[in-house]
Parts: structure tokens; C-alpha cells; sequence
């Protein structure tokens, strides 16, 4: 029996020469490894779509680096419910459920939150981009999916270049919900502020911008990371995100970015399996242990 699993995505398992992508997961899930083994747990570490793992064998699975999920949804949605009937979730599957799916933006705009203006479209929609822009004067829009990572199917266009995605919005919609949001631009001048939160509190940020003539901030595609040291009020907007979930993450990321106003506003709230950084703050894999083990205790 293990006392808990880290789940990650097969490409991950092992680390590889002169891969430091792969290398910076492996170093990062180390920490928390060595952090839950300090406090005595008996901890593994495997692809959540493992044919050989038996997830009655681990009491927690903890959500770590399963980078593959939204590339193939439907089959990650089979096994959460499969596994969740022999393990628990770390964070919890209610949690991952609400999360997982960009509406939850909506939910959190009702309690108060900023969020850059937001048009969702839902699957089976016979409405153009076109037609849902035509009366909204944003200077430009960003395209993506409600289920995505590492912005999949994320674009960036204007009114001028709208009927270009035209095809691939209505390939899109057919099965999947959508978002348009106005673009702020301050992420390219500014960048975006990630907020790392353990067990609801905050323990370190970074900065990430993304490269000259891009919007997408992912090392992915060429963003850089840099030290950061928010201020209080921002620290207080991520801890006051947070404590609308419907149960208090153990882990969470809070991405706040500054929106057209120069308000600051929130851009995502990753809760299934959020980069961490614990490479740059290892202090944070400890106080993360601590929230774990309150769980289990």
C-alpha cells in the first residue's frame, strides 16, 4: 500500500539528457515527494493512465503533471471516475470537476471577481465569430477552449482577421465550449503574475512574459520567468480567489494579470495540476506537505 501517488503524464517518468523541460518535472515533484516522505508517507509516482497501477494499492492520488489531460479529455474524464472509487483525489474530484472548465470563471465573477470581459459559447452553437463580435468594440480578442492547457487553441485576432479562424472556431464549437475574451494587453507589457497558494495561504509567485511579438507567456512558447515579490493587496486578492472555491484547495496557482483599466484581474485559477515552481521557493513543498497531511489526518 502507498499512503499517496503522484500522478503525472508518461512523457514525465524519467529523466532524460539534455532535456531540461523533463528534468525541471522530475525536479519538481521530487520536492514534494521528500516533503510527504518527511512526514513518514509512503509515496510513488506514476502516469495517471498506468494499465499496470492498481489504484486501490494508494490511499491519495495527488494531481502533479498529467500535461496530456486536455489533448485527451474524454478518456482522463473514464479514469477520474474509475479511480476515484478506489483512491481519493488530491485536490479533491468535486474540486477538479468545477475547475477544470473555464466556466467557473463565471461563477467567480458573481462573488465579486475581476475578470477580463468574457463571451462563452456553448457546443452546437451556429453563431460565427463574426457575428459574436460585431457588436463589441474590443480592439482585439483572444479565442480558447473552456478544457485546454498549454494554450491549446488559443488565438489572438482582431475584427480585421476574424473570418481566418472562422473554420477552425466552427470545427471547435461543434463539440467543445468556447470562450472570446477582450485581450488585455498588459500581459505583453507587463507579463502575468502566477500566485502560488498552500492550503489557501500564499507562499511565493513568479513572473512570466511572454517572448517579443508572442502573447502566449508558457515556456511552451518562448515565455521567460522571472523573480517576483507581489504586494500585499495582490496577495490578498489571490487568498480571497482561493477562498471562494467550494472546498479550500491544498495547492492552487493564481494568475492575476492587469487588465485594459490597469485593474488588477484574474487570467486563470489552476487547481488540477498547476507548474508550482517549488524550484524556486522548496520551502513551499513543506507547507504544501502540511496542508496534505491535514487531509489525511
Amino acid at each position: 500500500m502507498f499512503d499517496i501517488t503522484l500522478l503525472t503524464d508518461k512523457r514525465y517518468l524519467q529523466t532524460k539528457e539534455d532535456d531540461w523541460y523533463n528534468n525541471n518535472i522530475i525536479t519538481e515533484d521530487r520536492f514534494v515527494a521528500d516533503a510527504l516522505s518527511k512526514k513518514g508517507l509512503n509515496v510513488t509516482r506514476t502516469n495517471w493512465d498506468n494499465p499496470d497501477f492498481d489504484w486501490a494499492s494508494t490511499r491519495f492520488a495527488m494531481f502533479r503533471t498529467t500535461w496530456d489531460y486536455f489533448d485527451r479529455f474524454e478518456e482522463f474524464d473514464a479514469w477520474m471516475t474509475k479511480a476515484s472509487k478506489q483512491t481519493t483525489f488530491i485536490n479533491p474530484l468535486p474540486l477538479i470537476r468545477w475547475n477544470i472548465d473555464k466556466h467557473y470563471l463565471a461563477d467567480l465573477e458573481i462573488k465579486g471577481i475581476k475578470i477580463p470581459p468574457t463571451i462563452f459559447v456553448e457546443p452546437g452553437s451556429e453563431t460565427t465569430l463574426q457575428e459574436l463580435i460585431k457588436n463589441e468594440n474590443w480592439n482585439k480578442y483572444i479565442l480558447k477552449p473552456a478544457i485546454s492547457g498549454a494554450a491549446r487553441h488559443t488565438y489572438l485576432f482582431d475584427k480585421s482577421n476574424a473570418v481566418e479562424l472562422e473554420s477552425i472556431f466552427k470545427e471547435l464549437i461543434a463539440n467543445e465550449s468556447m470562450l472570446v475574451q477582450e485581450y488585455q494587453h498588459q500581459i505583453t507589457e507587463k507579463g502575468e503574475v502566477a500566485l502560488m497558494l498552500m492550503g489557501g495561504k500564499f507562499t511565493h509567485a513568479v513572473l512570466k512574459k511572454a517572448k517579443a511579438g508572442d502573447f502566449r507567456v508558457q515556456d511552451d512558447f518562448g515565455g521567460t520567468l522571472h523573480e517576483f515579490n507581489p504586494d500585499k493587496g495582490m496577495i490578498e486578492f489571490a487568498e480571497k480567489i482561493v477562498s471562494y472555491c467550494p472546498v479550500t484547495p491544498s495547492y492552487a496557482r493564481v494568475d492575476l494579470i492587469w487588465s485594459n483599466t490597469g485593474d488588477l484581474c484574474l487570467s486563470e485559477l489552476e487547481l488540477i495540476e498547476p507548474e508550482l515552481w517549488f524550484r524556486k521557493h522548496p520551502a513551499a513543498a513543506d507547507v504544501l506537505a502540511d496542508a496534505i497531511m491535514k487531509i489525511i489526518a
